[in-house]
């Protein structure tokens, strides 16, 4: 009969010290994601006219403007959004936008 003795090792983390921090980076993290907080399609339930939320979309009039879904509650109000002026800042500016001039801050 034989008996055989597991090798007995130190754990390399030790999580009995309370200000333990993970050292080693996983390799999907050692580089910043370009899709951070990009989402490819945004949908939007709320009737931006009204403020009520849709919550059967199929029989409701839509606009899509880029990657974004706008859900109307009539047709009536699908109308009077795309009827509203535009007031965006690039407009007003005495020079030509560029890139910059959208990050904020």
């Amino acid at each position: 009969m034989s008996t055989s003795t597991l090798p007995h090792s130190t754990p390399t983390i030790k999580f009995e010290f309370l200000n333990w921090i993970a050292s080693d980076p996983l390799p999907r993290d050692q580089t910043q994601s370009n899709r951070l907080h990009e989402p490819e399609h945004l949908i939007n339930t709320i009737d931006p006219m009204t403020g009520d939320d849709i919550e059967d979309v199929t029989s409701h009039p839509s606009l899509e403007d880029g990657n974004l879904t706008i859900y109307f509650e009539t047709e009536a109000t699908r109308k009077a959004y795309n009827a509203m002026p535009v007031n965006h800042p690039n407009r007003c500016l005495p020079f030509p936008a560029s890139d910059e001039d959208d990050r904020g801050g």
